[in-house]
């Protein structure tokens, strides 16, 4: 590195796949990938709202976007996205694995069905393209960043009584650091971001519950729910040459929530 920002930050000539892209904090992670100059995949099932996103960032930011509606549950799907990426935009250097799933439901209430189904999402779902996305990587002999979206309640208690949810995220962020481990020797860096409480859609219903959002703005030091956009520099970061010496890291963006 030569110390300009360019070469700390810049993703010019970089792939990055999103999934989850359609709405919420993976809106955000596709912006901040396009604003750093990577061209990007968006995966989601929602393909008019991916096409809407598409339009956006080629006009504003001009890179090259590939909307690529798919199930990322659907395990021959992510076969697919992998090689539609590929197809459209070039290898793959760059994976976000943001999509999630909160279907609720008391430990105690909680069917295997509901279990299982986040589950897939939310776990099994980011190792699979992971997997497909490194060996790519190992094969061509190239450098690559894979960032996992987790949760707050990955290591909290939730007051959503969301006993699967934060499970999943638990299993996401262990499996972070496991990966990384494994796959460091070939300078794949796999790390997480640790969202605190930013209202998206995926939450909505819940910040809705009597003192809920109260509560969290009491525990969180900086007194505040985050904003979409303050998730973009950690994106941009360990996406980025600035974090070429971290792996199995968990970022927490939280306002402080992790301090207490």
């Amino acid at each position: 590195m030569n110390g300009s920002i360019e070469s700390l930050f810049s993703l010019r000539g970089q792939v990055a796949l999103v999934t989850g892209a359609s709405s919420g904090l993976g809106v955000e992670c596709a912006t901040a990938l396009a604003i750093a100059g990577a061209d990007v995949a968006l995966v989601a099932r929602r393909s008019e709202r991916l096409e809407a996103l598409a339009r956006r960032l080629r006009d504003e930011h001009h890179v090259r976007v590939a909307p690529i509606p798919a199930d990322i549950a659907i395990d021959t799907e992510l076969e697919r996205i992998v090689e539609q990426t590929v197809a459209q935009l070039g290898e793959i250097d760059i994976l976000v694995n943001n999509a999630g799933i909160a279907l609720g439901g008391a430990a105690s209430v909680i069917t295997r069905a509901k279990w299982d189904a986040e589950f897939a999402v939310n776990v099994t779902a980011p190792m699979m393209l992971a997997q497909r996305v490194a060996n790519r990587l190992i094969a061509r002999k190239a450098p690559g960043r894979i960032i996992n979206i987790t949760s707050m309640y990955a290591s909290l208690a939730s007051p959503y009584r969301m006993a699967a949810y934060a499970a999943s995220k638990a299993a996401l962020e262990n499996l972070t650091r496991e990966l990384a481990v494994e796959w460091t020797s070939y300078n794949i860096n796999v790390n997480a971001v640790s969202p605190g409480m930013i209202p998206t859609g995926l939450n909505e219903r819940g910040l809705k519950i009597p003192g809920i959002r109260e509560r969290t703005e009491i525990f969180t030091p900086m007194g505040r729910l985050g904003e979409p956009g303050e998730i973009r520099g950690a994106i941009i970061y360990l996406a980025g040459p600035a974090s070429s010496y971290v792996t199995g890291s968990v970022l927490h963006v939280d306002g402080g929530y992790h301090a207490w």
